[in-house]
């Protein structure tokens, strides 16, 4: 008579050693995560924490409505502050989700299923907290919805030469396509969820998400095309939604703006520090929730790589930048590249330089790759880096106007330090849900990739 077949408890799935993982085993070792395993406290003290971040952001764009843009400390020259500052910040955060996703998917890169998932939410949840500051930074944003072409009777369209209607459209877009391309991929994973609930709420919370999901070859056949479509259409988001926001400083004619290189430079500059903020979410999660058979120090390496990469592309955009205001020869331009190296907001270029190019050239050596808290380090910094460069793009490409009796320094307010704080309690309360309610890793994907022999796994 045959024994019947254990099965493995939660404990036994995270302990499972990865020399002996079978693709049947990712599905358990991920659903448990949701449906198994109760509430960790970590999970509920991070939930407070960014809850209350949350309600400093409430009271900031309370206080930004009632009172106006003056509590920021925005002046004539410098007109654009923290608000744009962290506008370039947030969206460039958002662009590692879908080179994860669909650019690594289109070159058959199998290693991305660590990381695709969250960075997919983590895409959706940096969107939302750019898409505030367009809005806010008008200082009528009961009025934001001037910016779409909506039809009205009085035949007022948007001034199509203004950069926020740019960014409407970009922001808009890359939301809308970000988004469908996270839900489809979620469809089978959901499917799989629904058949492991327990709870009828759950399962019936499952099964409106997965959309009637069979698995049979017609719903994997229109799944795969759909998928690789949207990849597709993805992946020219990636440069066109930077390049965008790039353009709403090279279009213009004050001096540091006027670069041609600013397009391709953002985008460098977002992919960079996009995929910094996934290294420095996907360690922590890895550690807490055991995942070092599925996120394994080969996919960080690889994600450091690819960072060193990026890292390189904003290194040449500085060069250019400064060797075209000594090559040009205008006295604005060299003025404020001398007010950058030397001026009252010289500290913050020198730590911009430290960040972004010093300190990303340790991720040459593999040690350091593979040194998990020296990597987090490095990445810290080049996110922290990224913020000083969008500051000393957008202040002192204003302050430096072309008369220097016109020049004005910009000193930010502790409102100006709470609307750039209190975004990041409303991205981590959204990535706490998100990793609470779904699968953070693509079960399927990364079955197949197991099945075939082209995951990165360590054995």
């Amino acid at each position: 008579m045959l024994s019947e077949q254990p099965q493995n408890r939660p404990d036994e799935i995270f302990s499972a050693p990865a020399t002996r993982f079978p693709p049947s085993l990712v599905t358990e070792k991920v659903a448990s995560i949701v449906l198994t395993l109760g509430t960790p406290r970590w999970w509920w003290v991070g939930v407070l924490i960014a809850g209350g971040f949350i309600m400093l952001l409430l009271y900031t764009l309370t206080m930004l409505v009632t009172v106006g843009t003056g509590i920021w400390g925005i002046n004539a020259p410098v007109a654009w502050g923290v608000a744009i500052i962290n506008l370039v910040f947030w969206i460039g955060i958002g662009h590692a989700g879908t080179l994860i996703s669909a650019i690594l998917l289109l070159f058959r890169q199998n290693w991305r299923t660590a990381f695709s998932r969250f960075a997919e939410a983590m895409t959706l949840f940096a969107l939302a907290c750019a898409g505030l500051f367009p809005i806010f930074h008008l200082g009528r944003p009961w009025l934001a919805f001037w910016l779409a072409p909506y039809p009205n009777v009085l035949e007022l369209w948007p001034q199509w030469r203004s950069p926020l209607v740019w960014d409407f459209f970009a922001i808009s877009t890359y939301t809308l396509v970000s988004a469908l391309f996270w839900f489809i991929g979620l469809i089978p994973d959901l499917a799989a969820m629904k058949d492991r609930a327990t709870n009828k709420a759950v399962k019936m919370m499952y099964a409106i998400g997965s959309m009637g999901w069979r698995g049979d070859s017609l719903h994997w056949t229109r799944y795969q095309m759909v998928y690789i479509m949207l990849a597709a259409l993805a992946t020219p988001l990636v440069i066109s939604v930077h390049s965008i926001i790039g353009m709403d400083f090279a279009a213009s004619l004050l001096p540091g703006w006027r670069h041609t290189v600013f397009p391709p430079y953002f985008v460098a500059g977002a992919i960079f520090s996009g995929l910094a903020m996934v290294i420095l979410l996907a360690v922590p999660i890895r550690s807490f929730y055991k995942l070092h058979s599925l996120i394994t120090d080969r996919h960080i390496d690889n994600a450091a790589k690819l960072m060193l990469v990026s890292g390189m592309g904003v290194a040449y955009g500085y060069l250019i930048e400064i060797f075209g205001a000594w090559y040009g020869g205008h006295e604005a331009e060299m003025w404020l590249l001398q007010a950058r190296i030397s001026g009252f907001y010289a500290p913050i270029f020198w730590g911009m330089m430290f960040c972004n190019i010093a300190a990303a050239q340790l991720l040459w050596f593999k040690s350091i790759r593979r040194n998990l808290p020296a990597l987090l380090t490095i990445s810290f910094l080049i996110l922290l880096g990224m913020w000083f460069e969008r500051f000393i793009i957008v202040v002192t490409s204003l302050y430096v106007a072309d008369l220097q009796t016109m020049s004005r320094l910009w000193i930010p307010t502790e409102w100006d330090w709470a609307t750039t704080l209190a975004p990041f309690g409303l991205f981590f309360f959204l990535l706490f849900i998100f990793i609470r309610l779904l699968p953070m890793i693509p079960i399927f994907e990364t079955q197949e990739a197991l099945a075939e022999g082209t995951a990165e796994v360590e054995l």
